[in-house]
């Protein structure tokens, strides 16, 4: 039994979408035309078509933090309620805020009533579910506690989905201001500079050497900014070219660590998804080295990836994982100091989790620390520039008036 999405039209003439169940797109049909509807489109969306030997839409469906977050929580909120997993998936369905999330649930449980486990049928939606979040899955349904399991994922999830959106929220002022900023000195630049200078130009005065240089840029701007606009865009093309490949893209991170700023940040983030992941996964029943090869294709920086791959071997070899990450040198002394706290006293997975917590935290100050800076330097950028801009203008003002 296959997912179908269809387009179709009501007794009164108004089109719906969704999604819905039939062993082929004709019984699709025909279950539309008992429902009184008049069937305009029908087209096979879920992934066990690939099983079939074609793509399938479905296996291109992605899925946003807050989606899995919410479809998460859902699904272990009925699997707890001791409501059969076919049954949560086809409410959940039902409950779609878009067409293609129903598709992809709706996929997941044909997959599933044919007799394969929740894992394996979310291995047809690479894009929705990542490796992490499958094999936590999977080690649910080992273990005969997926609702327990689901209820940890919800709440990783969603600790995910409200640090990003304080970022995104925390970022929209300065990147609203710092683009008026930029779009007010481009205008000035372009209409206001050469049309004022130019009446003094024309009365033979001579300009001062602040207005020269601001006309000569006024200029500059008017006669190259469509070609520096290009230009930035296709070295920003270049590089996204150049970093495809991964032994420069790693080099590329190792450096960022290094930076001043930047490199704190990274440090911290990567740490708290890190620590989340991996206690996410060992609470789940996961192996402690499986768990962190799988937690380090989570993280972002490919060097701290390779850093934890590279850990995952020596504690395969036998060695503790305080030692093995204590030894690269690139995650925080407290977090190493807990990860051994927690080996000591056998609850590695609680410690992990308030080292996630923790860093989470510190994340949230130094970003909002950085932002807070970020707001006044936009304005003083702003007003200085502008100062610039009417300090040069008015320089002729004055000089023609001491000759009066």
């Amino acid at each position: 039994m296959g997912a179908f999405g269809y387009v179709v039209l009501d007794a009164s003439g108004r089109q719906h979408r969704g999604t819905l169940e039939a062993d082929s797109a004709r019984q699709a049909r025909q279950q539309l035309r008992d429902r009184g509807l008049v069937p305009l489109q029908v087209t096979e969306s879920g992934t066990d078509s690939s099983v079939r030997g074609d793509s399938g839409r479905g296996s291109r469906t992605a899925l946003a933090t807050a989606e899995l977050a919410s479809f998460t929580r859902q699904l272990a909120t009925l699997l707890q309620a001791a409501l059969p997993l076919a049954d949560a998936l086809a409410a959940i369905a039902q409950q779609g805020t878009r067409p293609g999330v129903g598709a992809l649930v709706t996929g997941l449980r044909g997959l599933v009533v044919e007799g394969r486990g929740l894992a394996a049928a979310m291995g047809f939606y690479p894009r929705a579910f990542a490796p992490m979040y499958r094999a936590t899955v999977a080690a649910g349904e080992h273990s005969g506690r997926l609702d327990l399991v689901l209820a940890r994922l919800a709440d990783h999830a969603e600790a995910t989905h409200r640090s990003q959106q304080k970022v995104r929220l925390a970022l929209i002022y300065p990147a609203l201001l710092l683009t008026v900023a930029l779009l007010v000195v481009a205008g000035l630049l372009t209409w206001v500079v050469p049309d004022v200078v130019a009446v003094f130009a024309d009365e033979g005065q001579q300009l001062p050497a602040a207005t020269r240089a601001l006309l000569a840029l006024s200029n500059f701007v008017v006669g190259y900014g469509l070609w520096l606009l290009a230009g930035f865009v296709l070295a920003v093309l270049a590089a996204r070219l150049a970093l495809r490949e991964p032994a420069r893209r790693e080099r590329m991170h190792r450096t960022l660590l290094g930076a001043p700023l930047a490199g704190r940040l990274i440090t911290t983030a990567e740490s708290a998804r890190f620590a989340g992941t991996l206690s996410t996964l060992v609470s789940s029943g996961v192996p402690l080295v499986e768990a962190l090869g799988i937690a380090a294709a989570v993280l972002s920086n490919l060097h701290l990836g390779r850093v934890v791959a590279e850990a995952a071997a020596q504690v395969r070899e036998g060695a503790s994982l305080r030692t093995a990450l204590a030894r690269s040198g690139c995650f925080p002394p407290m977090m190493i100091y807990m990860i051994a706290s927690g080996e000591t006293s056998g609850e590695l997975e609680r410690m992990l989790a308030r080292v996630a917590d923790s860093q989470r935290a510190e994340l949230d100050e130094r970003v909002a620390t950085l932002l807070g800076l970020l707001e006044p330097a936009v304005l003083l950028f702003m007003g200085v520039v502008v100062f610039a801009i009417v300090v040069a203008i008015l320089q002729p003002v004055f000089s023609l008036n001491q000759l009066i």
